[in-house]
């Protein structure tokens, strides 16, 4: 069985998994954190190299605030502990989105987590907090322009790969997978140039219910497909 090297997960589903079990919706994301921890591990023991998570997007701060406040008091205790696990399982950590807007505090631990990871040889966790796709294209754009306009580029320069360059994934192969849970099929602003050529795995299964054993169904079912140019199987004589 081919494993992918990077899978892209929309953690979708919280709110109204705790809704069925009669509790908050705070309750659902706390428990989807924890199982987040749990993914990395078993990810990593798979094979899989690169994960990346849609934590909080930057349509999130419409929610109503004591939500937003509720999942930014979450954020903070996740960082703590996301510090603890990447250190016992060896993991890099990479934050990607516009931080800009998140309290100085978390901005803090975000670089704090960054720096303190770099040289671990483990899984690649991306954290996708704060972002958008649209949104990291037109910082991208602003980047380049103002690299143009200081001549530090020219415009008949800029291709794919130097574009790529300029986004928040930078340096990081453009995910094989992409996993969203309960339900939803659309893909919500996330990871819009990344994954033009990624395979997609829809399921019923809401984030804290999601186990080994359901990213084991999405990996078989991603070996099913029929790539023919650079995918999973040999493209066939014709």
């Amino acid at each position: 069985m081919v494993i992918p090297q990077h899978v892209a997960i929309i953690l979708d589903g919280n709110g109204r998994w705790a809704k069925s079990k009669g509790m908050p919706r705070n309750y659902g994301h706390a428990q989807g954190s924890k199982n987040v921890e749990k993914i990395c591990e078993d990810a990593y023991r798979m094979g899989i190299k690169y994960l990346t998570v849609y934590a909080f997007s930057t349509e999130n701060w419409n929610r109503p605030q004591d939500e937003v406040d509720a999942l930014m008091k979450l954020l903070r205790n996740y960082m703590k502990t996301c510090l603890k696990t990447a250190a016992k399982n060896d993991m890099k950590i990479r934050v990607i989105g516009d931080v800009t807007r998140l309290d100085e505090d978390i901005r803090g631990r975000i670089a704090e987590l960054e720096e303190s990871t770099k040289n671990n040889g483990g899984l690649n966790f991306q954290i996708a907090i704060n972002y958008g796709s649209r949104d990291e294209i037109l910082r991208a754009v602003r980047r380049l322009a103002r690299d143009c306009e200081a001549q530090k580029l020219k415009p008949d320069q800029i291709d794919e790969r130097v574009f790529a360059g300029y986004l928040d994934t930078h340096d990081i192969p453009d995910p094989d997978l992409l996993i969203r849970t309960s339900g939803e099929l659309r893909l919500s602003n996330y990871l819009l140039w990344q994954l033009a050529y990624t395979e997609f795995y829809f399921t019923d299964v809401h984030w804290p219910d999601f186990t080994k054993e359901e990213l084991m169904k999405a990996i078989e079912q991603y070996n099913a497909r029929d790539r023919r140019y650079g995918g999973v199987k040999e493209a066939e004589d014709v």
